[in-house]
């Protein structure tokens, strides 16, 4: 099977939905002129055209409001934001329009639109730049949010967002959009809602998602050298969120360790812990634990950079924890 980049697996997700549906349009700071400011949308203005790749001011509220209106309007519209961290600005819209408007016209009006761009760290960019926002968003009731790990993922997730006739916050990472993987050539989707286990296991249960799936993954590799069995859960939704599989996989290990990249209080591990103790108490033989990153704004400094987010040797130390192992 090829190998793509993740930005071209989601700029062919796009590109093959606005082949097939002339309401499809992109939109957002640099989308168009400039391919993209992390060239996900190269080549798209070429074949599309100014007038469904459309570059914006930098506005956030205003250029969301737009695309919300065109979407309330039959239109299906995809914004980019530069990154998460700028999609604060259109909250109004994007909370009290997008994710409301079917509820309050009793559903004779919703708003099928794609909300994407990168979100969380990405390297020394300082605390302005360098927030998570899936359990913030996926505390918003109307809200789908979606947050993959590979390209094979955001492509299939991506092109099922783009058809769902709900809002969605499709959450990328500016770290991840030159990492390759198997993408296949004919056309796929992903089921929206489905967690998919990566790696299979039977001492402890991981759950991760987004680029911190690299961390648990990477843990598990460790964890391996030293005859323990891992199970990895890449969760891929967060709301709606899986957490059956999680339940199932926790009733064969009998232990769970979660690794995010959210502020501890009130995190999607917190939805986690509270979900699988409530239905999986009695499979537990220690108790639920997560890594997750410093409950501080995450500094320029590169060494408070390390300290700030999940590690490796971190999630390995943990779930050794949960196993009772000490050494």
């Amino acid at each position: 099977m090829r190998q793509i980049a993740f930005r071209e697996a989601l700029r062919e997700a796009m590109s093959e939905e606005m082949r097939k549906d002339d309401r499809i349009f992109l939109m957002g700071e640099e989308v168009a002129e400039y391919n993209g400011a992390y060239k996900v949308s190269q080549g798209m203005l070429a074949e599309f055209g100014a007038k469904r790749v459309i570059d914006t001011p930098i506005a956030e509220l205003g250029f969301t409001a737009i695309a919300v209106g065109a979407a309330q309007n039959g239109l299906r519209p995809i914004v980019e934001f530069m990154t998460w961290n700028f999609a604060v600005l259109a909250l109004d819209q994007i909370l009290n329009t997008a994710s409301k408007m079917l509820a309050m016209s009793g559903g004779q009006v919703g708003c099928p639109i794609v909300f994407r761009g990168p979100n969380g760290s990405a390297g020394q960019l300082g605390a302005q730049h360098s927030t998570a926002f899936e359990s913030t968003l996926a505390n918003i009731p109307g809200l789908k949010v979606i947050s993959p790990s590979t390209p094979y993922d955001a492509k299939g997730l991506l092109k099922a967002a783009i058809r769902d006739n709900d809002p969605v916050c499709f959450m990328e990472s500016e770290v991840m959009y030159g990492d390759k993987g198997e993408v296949p050539e004919e056309e796929y989707i992903i089921e929206i809602g489905k967690a998919d286990i990566k790696r299979k296991g039977t001492d402890v249960t991981i759950v991760s998602f987004n680029k911190m799936m690299k961390v648990a993954l990477g843990a598990a590799a460790e964890l391996e050298k030293e005859g323990i069995s891992a199970e990895v859960i890449d969760l891929r939704t967060i709301r709606p969120l899986d957490w059956h599989t999680i339940v199932e996989s926790v009733k064969k290990t009998n232990r769970l360790v979660i690794v995010e990249e959210q502020w501890p209080f009130a995190s999607v591990s917190s939805e986690i812990a509270y979900r699988i103790q409530k239905e999986a108490f009695d499979y537990l033989d220690a108790p639920i634990r997560r890594i997750t990153s410093a409950d501080a704004p995450m500094h320029y400094a590169p060494n408070l950079v390390e300290a700030y987010l999940p590690t490796i040797p971190q999630t390995v130390k943990v779930v050794k924890e949960v196993m009772y192992v000490k050494k």
